[in-house]
C-alpha cells in the first residue's frame, strides 16, 4: 500500500484574526473606537491612560486592564471613577482576541466613547496579535534608551503613534532623541512621536488633540 506524507499548514493567527475582526465590527457599530496601548513594564502606561482619559471630556472611556498576576491598575482606574475591568494571564506574554471578546460584556459600553486596552508589559508578542482595536499606540520612555526602535522593530512598525515618557526625566538620563527618532521614522514614518510626562501632563494635550482627530 502506497503511503504519501500530506503537509497541512494553517495560519496560527488565522483564528485570532477571525475574532478580532469581529469585535472592531461589534464595537464600531457601538460607536467605540478601540486602542490597543503597548510597553515595557514600567513605560507608565496606566498612568498615561488616566492623563489622556482626563483629557477627554465629553467622551466615554472603558478600560480593560491586562496583567499577568494583580488587579492593582484596575483598582487604581475604578478609584478614579473610570469603568475598568481585569484580565490575567497568569503568565502569558499577551492579551489575545478570545479573551477580549469575553471581557466586553463584563463593561457597559452603554454610550459611545473609547475603549482602551492595556496589553501585557512587554514589547515583542503583543504587537504581533491583534485584538480588535482600531489603532495601536505604543509607549516608550527616556528612561529604557534610545535602541528600543532597533531592539523590537516590530512594536515600533505597527504602532499609530509613539509615546515617549517621562520627558521630565530628560536632563538626568543620557538618552539620545535624535537617535531614537532616526529609528522611528526608519521603521514608520507617519507615526508622530509626542514627548510626553505622566508626572507633570506635558504632551498630553498634543496627544488627545491628535486622537480626537482620528476618532
Amino acid at each position: 500500500m502506497e503511503t504519501k506524507d500530506v503537509q497541512i499548514m494553517e495560519d496560527i493567527y488565522a483564528e485570532n484574526d477571525q475574532v478580532s475582526e469581529g469585535i472592531q465590527q461589534d464595537l464600531s457599530a457601538r460607536g467605540i473606537y478601540a486602542i490597543n496601548v503597548l510597553g515595557a513594564p514600567g513605560a507608565g502606561k496606566t498612568t498615561c491612560l488616566i492623563n489622556i482619559i482626563n483629557r477627554l471630556p465629553g467622551i466615554t472611556p472603558y478600560v480593560i486592564e491586562g496583567d499577568i498576576q494583580s488587579d492593582i491598575d484596575t483598582r487604581r482606574l475604578n478609584d478614579l471613577g473610570i469603568e475598568s475591568v481585569q484580565i490575567n494571564t497568569n503568565g502569558a506574554c499577551h492579551l489575545e482576541g478570545v479573551q477580549i471578546q469575553n471581557m466586553l460584556p463584563k463593561l457597559s459600553l452603554s454610550k459611545p466613547g473609547i475603549l482602551f486596552v492595556e496589553n501585557i508589559g512587554n514589547l515583542v508578542c503583543p504587537a504581533e496579535f491583534m485584538i480588535g482595536e482600531h489603532m495601536k499606540i505604543l509607549i516608550c520612555t527616556v528612561t529604557d534608551g534610545a535602541d528600543k526602535p532597533y531592539k523590537y522593530p516590530l512594536a515600533f512598525e505597527k504602532a499609530a503613534a509613539v509615546l515617549l515618557n517621562k520627558a521630565d526625566l530628560l536632563p538626568y538620563v543620557d538618552f539620545d532623541r535624535a537617535y531614537f527618532t532616526k529609528g522611528v521614522q526608519a521603521l514608520n514614518p507617519d507615526a508622530p512621536i509626542f514627548l510626553v510626562s505622566g508626572k507633570t501632563g506635558e504632551g498630553f494635550n498634543e496627544v488627545c488633540e491628535w486622537i480626537k482627530a482620528r476618532l
